[in-house]
């Protein structure tokens, strides 16, 4: 990968972390968790998408142990939420879905790049791309002892899906990766957030 390409991953992963961990700490706090179990629960949030994308592609070390990045943007997500809890609990609701949109549109940009450089074939980098979004909300939904998200209804995986495909569908093709990761994460936050304003659902059964 290119040094360019290099920092837009990166950049997208860790921007993703940080919304990640600090939606994880804050699920912990109104869980009644103590510190230490809010710090794992951001972690798990934050890092556990990525570590199954990194595993699954043949990453050794992964991205989340190597780089001390990564620790840092938990560290103080989770250090922000513990000591300004009250006030990031006061966050409407609105703001919230739509931070999280934006997280999981930076882990499918992210995600799916980092498997397409591993010359992952493209429909399985789809399936990578969806799992680094929103593998590590399963994580947290499992922790705190409840069905997670994406095995429901709502619109959220779905998301992902879609935003991974446009980048699947870039690979061979001569087209600007900061381009194709827009268009992406515009699709996906977009979808996102019109499935929430219009309560739109996925079957629950087959016809």
């Amino acid at each position: 990968m290119s040094r360019k390409v290099d920092q837009l991953v990166l950049l997208a992963d860790l921007s993703g972390t940080f919304v990640f961990a600090l939606e994880g700490a804050l699920a912990g706090v109104v869980a009644g968790f103590d510190p230490v179990g809010v710090l794992v629960l951001a972690f798990l949030t934050a890092l556990g998408g990525g570590v199954m994308r990194d595993v699954l592609i043949g990453v050794r070390p992964v991205a989340a142990v190597a780089d001390w990045r990564y620790t840092v943007a938990v560290l103080s997500a989770a250090f922000v939420t513990w000591v300004f809890h009250a006030w990031v609990n006061a966050i409407p609701i609105h703001v919230l879905i739509a931070l999280d949109a934006c997280g999981l549109a930076l882990f499918v940009v992210a995600g799916t790049f980092k498997a397409l450089d591993f010359k992952i074939h493209p429909l399985v980098a789809v399936f990578l791309g969806t799992v680094s979004g929103v593998g590590g909300g399963v994580m947290r939904d499992v922790l705190l002892n409840r069905v997670p998200h994406i095995l429901q209804t709502d619109i959220y995986a779905t998301a992902g899906m879609a935003g991974a495909i446009v980048i699947a569908f870039s690979r061979g093709r001569n087209w600007r990766r900061r381009y194709v990761a827009a268009v992406a994460a515009i699709l996906c936050v977009g979808l996102r957030m019109i499935a929430v304003a219009y309560n739109w659902q996925l079957p629950t059964r087959p016809f």
